[in-house]
């Protein structure tokens, strides 16, 4: 689904927010409110949408889901990112999280929520408006948003908190049903009203349906092809079109009252504001410390005090204890500059200056024209509001008649108008890059003689509303990027402790490739194995930017199959336990996965820990999976696969060995061997040669496979084939492994191929039924099973469809990306894994709950995020099927990792005819067909003759 965002900026960020952001300008539009006129948010949202339609060419003011983003404010209180926006305020990473982006904005931060939040909204529901200074996390979204016209998004918060927003209160009796929305109600309001009345706090964030934008156009003048005065009139969504919604508003309006209106509770959703210099430092701080668990905290140094942030900067001043409340971003503060507390450095170039900074005293300076720089200094408390001669207008932290009295000064020599607000006030001089001297610097915090301030007087000098307009984003971005370069050198090499390996080490390759940096020195061995993994493929990753990397990409997936491998190194003594003419029969289901797939793969698993709900399904009412195993006088080892038509017979441990040769048919009962006892490296007694071990056992057996399905089918054949053969020797040979032994046991076998994969395939079909699959971080060597009723599963208002689409693919090259990409921390696959555990325990609670209509649509979910996880999950023949099906389906998904195989449906019992006449009539070949299923809920069964 593409949902198209835009964003309104200041005026001198617009035409070069694509450029420097990176982002498509295709999927991304720029504007801003027009010259002179003040919109409000609802004016601004009108004026947004009509002009992202004239720049796309389209009529009316446009259609489709969109994101609209208002970020073009003033920044008054946040004098530091007034030029660029609040929107672009850097952030560091989060000491707690992984796949962070090293130069991630607030933005960043912000689109991810929205998005997830617009492909949760039903038909229709197609705007998304929000503000541009605040970070809202919320691990917890619903799976489906309430079908309203508007739906306003809350978080729970103490009436001291929420009265310094807008309110929304609902009736105790329909807690999901607007009653009225106040804007900054008193806290002893709120507290009179909650005895009868639910209150959330409004986080700025509304979805509105077509009919709402409708309405909110005609507010805004809109009279269906223009504005009538040109632009829309001033009109703000908050405070008058929020306070007329609900059962019973506090403003009166006809047309919006007509409107429907769902609030929706962010559980345990987390509101972090960045609309002042204190709020952005307040809000880092809360967000680095929400969580104490040093479990999930990955970066390990300790600073003197919590709310100190360094990030793209040079910093050689020496923190203590003494200090706290500290921002130096885009700067170099060297070791004679002394700081306090609150104080914020922005931009200040390479210097030796020797610079005190007082508590609350901060420092910017912004590139100017080609060459030029305005020093702006000011007090993370002054507000920029008000008249310059009134006594309440503070600079630097002092009335300004005061602040320029200091220096010899007044309003007048200053040549700053007495009624001029002081955001336009002329404070802040320009100058070349020699002239920004430290006495110049140190004058604005301690003033000295007046030869400074007569120099200050007849400076050239800006305001901060010119700032903003004639600030050179280039060359400030530029300096950011050299300054991060730096950086990025120094983290790799600190990389014990610095967060540089649970950063997306795809960007920070990026980054390393586009300014030829050089690569990070061989890790030390006594790093952590998942570092040493990242290491190496942060090198491949770069050097892939660059061309070659495949040794890297390789030492990597080594490490990964080394500690797994690891994890079964008891060594085995395989004895013949059947008499001569009986054979062991193995035989297990099939897999059918429908939630969390991707969560059990190494190396994600290991940090993170999986969640997998799949059930155990017989198809044409037999397990398709069985694994004979029978005694034979010859002391050889004979491998047979029924389905592949192909023989092999084993005389050496060379040959079992053989489990290495990539494609070999043999392969996976080789690997079973081995892990079995039957080669030096795995046996218990020591033999000159495999016809030794088989003599002193009373002969050879075979071992013959039958797969009755197609390779390639998505049902996690090759892993339950491993987990059958192993549990067939485990009894044939008493080696005595309990089913969680036989499945890590199987997981162990794909890292010997290589072919890497996780664990819920094989506890899929060795444990019947229908199951929730958990694992803790760590080597995943006990998987916890949580059977689930399966009376959704026979419900007979619903049907479950099994469709074989005869698109056959194997699993390896989609798993090889997205592994990779675990590897490297990349953000977008970081974040869907974590969205893919959360659906998971969803779907076993809908399952648990015996909820048909939501478990068949978080089916449809499971399979929107496996094409989110990577593009190669569907082709176009898949997607082919899904247009015929996808209207009368609650869910379906490809099964396994996806590109073909098998899908699942699920539908209403009454579509379901339908849906098969239309499959049948335009296969997308002629090896298509329906399969039929049931659940087993045995499992792997082993029995002798």
């Amino acid at each position: 689904m593409q949902i198209e965002k835009i964003i309104s900026l200041p005026p001198n960020l617009v035409g070069r927010f694509c450029e420097l952001t990176g982002l498509d300008s295709h999927e991304w539009h720029a504007t801003t409110d027009p010259d002179g006129v003040k919109l409000g948010s609802g004016g601004g949202t009108a004026w947004a949408l009509v002009d992202q339609a004239r720049a796309r060419k389209t009529k009316g003011y446009g259609e489709g889901r969109r994101i609209v983003v208002h970020a073009g404010g003033q920044s008054r209180r946040l004098p530091a990112y007034a030029p660029s926006g609040k929107i672009l305020t850097p952030v560091p990473v989060f000491r707690w999280s992984r796949g962070q982006r090293i130069d991630q904005t607030l933005l960043d931060l912000q689109i991810p929520l929205y998005e997830r939040l617009l492909q949760r909204a039903a038909d229709g529901q197609d705007l998304l408006v929000a503000s541009g200074d605040v970070y809202i996390h919320a691990d917890q979204l619903p799976d489906q948003l309430p079908a309203a016209d508007v739906v306003c998004l809350g978080i729970w918060a103490s009436p001291q908190t929420a009265s310094k927003h807008g309110v929304f209160f609902a009736r105790q009796d329909r807690p999901n049903e607007l009653d009225f929305m106040l804007q900054k109600p008193s806290h002893a309001e709120i507290e009179r009203l909650s005895a009868s009345h639910l209150f959330l706090m409004d986080i700025g964030v509304w979805i509105l349906s077509r009919r709402a934008v409708d309405v909110l156009m005609t507010k805004c003048g809109w009279t269906g092809q223009k504005f009538r005065h040109g632009t829309p009139s001033t009109y703000d969504l908050y405070s008058q079109f929020g306070t007329a919604l609900g059962s019973s508003p506090t403003a009166d309006d006809f047309d919006i009252a007509n409107l429907s209106v769902g609030i929706v509770a962010l559980e345990e959703g987390e509101f972090y504001h960045f609309g002042t210099s204190a709020d952005m430092l307040n809000s880092m701080e809360r967000i680095q410390n929400r969580t104490q668990n040093q479990r999930t905290i990955f970066h390990k140094k300790v600073k003197p005090h919590a709310s100190i942030f360094v990030q793209n900067a040079l910093c050689a001043f020496p923190f203590d204890r003494s200090n706290e409340r500290i921002w130096i971003e885009n700067s170099q503060v060297g070791s004679g500059w002394r700081l306090t507390r609150g104080n914020i450095v922005t931009g200040v170039p390479r210097n030796e200056w020797r610079i005190a900074l007082s508590e609350g005293q901060c420092l910017d300076v912004v590139p100017v024209g080609k060459t030029a720089l305005c020093l702006r200094p000011y007090h993370i408390d002054d507000t920029f509001r008000g008249a310059a001669g009134e006594r309440t207008t503070t600079f630097m932290g002092r009335p300004l008649t005061q602040w320029l009295a200091d220096r010899g000064l007044n309003l007048g020599a200053a040549g700053i108008d007495h009624d001029r607000d002081i955001q336009q006030a002329q404070l802040f001089p320009v100058v070349e890059p020699a002239d920004l001297t430290e006495d110049l610097v140190r004058w604005f915090f301690e003033p000295d003689d007046h030869t400074t301030s007569r120099r200050w007087q007849n400076m050239f000098r800006l305001s901060a509303d010119q700032i903003s307009a004639e600030a050179n984003l280039g060359r400030l971005a530029e300096q950011r990027r050299s300054l991060l370069d730096l950086n990025l050198l120094a983290l790799a090499a600190n990389h014990g402790k610095s967060v540089f390996y649970q950063t997306d080490l795809g960007r920070a390759a990026q980054l390393f490739a586009q300014s030829r940096l050089p690569l990070p020195r061989e890790i030390e061995p006594e790093a952590s194995p998942m570092t040493q993994m990242r290491h190496y493929m942060f090198r491949s990753e770069v050097l892939r930017h660059i061309g070659g990397g495949t040794d890297e990409s390789d030492r990597a997936f080594g490490i990964l199959h080394q500690i797994i491998r690891q994890t079964v190194g008891e060594l085995q003594d395989p004895r013949k336990t059947v008499c001569s003419d009986q054979i062991v029969w193995a035989r297990s289901p099939a897999r059918l996965d429908v939630a969390g797939g991707w969560t059990d793969t190494p190396p994600n698993c290991l940090q993170e820990g999986g969640r997998v709900v799949n059930l155990a399904i017989d198809l044409d009412g037999q397990p398709p999976i069985q694994v004979y195993v029978r005694p034979i006088a010859e002391p050889v080892i004979v491998v047979r696969s029924i389905d592949n038509g192909v023989a092999e017979t084993l005389t050496t441990y060379r040959h079992i060995e053989g489990f290495r040769s990539v494609g070999s048919p043999s392969s996976i009962p080789k690997a079973a061997l081995y892990l079995a006892g039957f080669h030096p490296d795995t046996s218990l007694r020591h033999f000159n040669n495999l016809g030794e071990q088989l003599t002193m056992m009373g002969g050879g057996f075979e071992i013959t496979g039958l797969v009755a399905i197609p390779k390639g089918s998505g049902l996690g054949t090759s892993s339950i084939l491993a987990a059958t053969i192993l549990g067939a020797l485990s009894d044939f040979c008493g080696l005595g492994w309990h089913r969680q032994q036989i499945c890590h046991r199987a997981l162990v076998v794909e890292q010997l191929l290589t072919t890497g994969g996780g664990w819920q395939d094989q506890y899929g079909g060795i444990f019947g039924g229908v199951k929730l699959l958990s694992s803790a971080p760590g080597l995943q060597t006990d998987i916890e099973v949580s059977w689930l009723p399966d009376r959704v599963f026979r419900n007979p208002d619903l049907e479950w469809m099994l469709y074989f689409t005869g698109v056959t693919r194997t699993a390896k090259e989609i798993l090889g990306e997205i592994v990779r990409g675990m590897f490297l921390n990349e953000q977008k696959r970081t974040s869907i894994l974590a969205q893919m555990r959360g659906h998971a325990e969803a779907m076993a609670r809908a399952i648990q709950r015996d909820n048909p209509v939501r478990v068949g649509r978080l089916l449809r979910r499971s399979w929107e995020l496996n094409c989110q996880l990577d593009a190669g999950t569907t082709t176009p023949d898949v997607e082919r099927i899904c247009e015929q099906i996808d209207s009368l389906a609650l869910g379906y998904k490809l099964l396994g990792a996806g590109g073909g195989g098998y899908m699942l449906i699920c539908a209403p019992a009454d579509n379901a005819p339908e849906i098969r006449r239309r499959l049948a009539q335009n296969p997308p070949n002629d090896r298509a067909r329906f399969v039929d299923m049931r659940i087993n809920d045995n499992g792997l069964m082993v029995s002798r003759s």
